[in-house]
């Protein structure tokens, strides 16, 4: 005998405002939620520049400074080498930046745009204001929320620099 996925509806729902794991009281969640959502906006957009969304801010962290190393991008990013890996080397398989060993510490990558990443940049400039202008937000409350975030981040890399 085959049950429809929501055939116990016969007990009443506990209110979700004294549930503390209830998935609207988390932060995790929305967080989590929008992101992903956020991510989906963006795809059509970043196709255009053949790129993903990881490639996207790599590629954004890389414009705001290059040469860099990959621990430089993984500290701007929030990312291990072990995720950083693939994606720059797909990004230096696409011809958009170079990766090379420091001569002076063959420990460490030094990452540089090439001419084709640089020019990517002006392509996209565009992306930013595309994705606010598909967002049910004014601009105040986007600069708000940024802020905001900006201020959790911080907070929460301290947090994990002391574990």
């Amino acid at each position: 005998m085959r049950h429809a996925p929501h055939a116990r509806q016969d007990r009443p729902r506990e209110s979700s405002v004294n549930d503390e794991l209830a998935l609207d009281q988390q932060l995790c969640f929305p967080l989590y939620a929008a992101g992903h959502l956020l991510t989906r906006l963006y795809r059509p957009l970043l196709d255009e520049l053949g790129l993903t969304y990881p490639q996207y801010l790599v590629m954004m962290a890389c414009w705001q400074q290059t040469p860099c190393t990959v621990g430089d991008l993984g500290r701007a990013l929030y990312l291990d080498t072990g995720t950083l890996t693939p994606l720059l080397k797909r990004l230096e398989e696409q011809g958009l930046l170079t990766r090379t060993r420091d001569r002076d510490d063959q420990r460490r990558v030094v990452i540089e745009l090439t001419e084709a990443g640089r020019a990517l940049r002006a392509r996209a400039a565009r992306v930013p204001e595309a994705l606010a202008c598909q967002l049910p937000l004014e601009l105040g409350e986007i600069a708000d929320m940024r802020a905001m975030l900006h201020r959790l981040l911080a907070a929460l890399a301290t947090i994990d620099d002391r574990t």
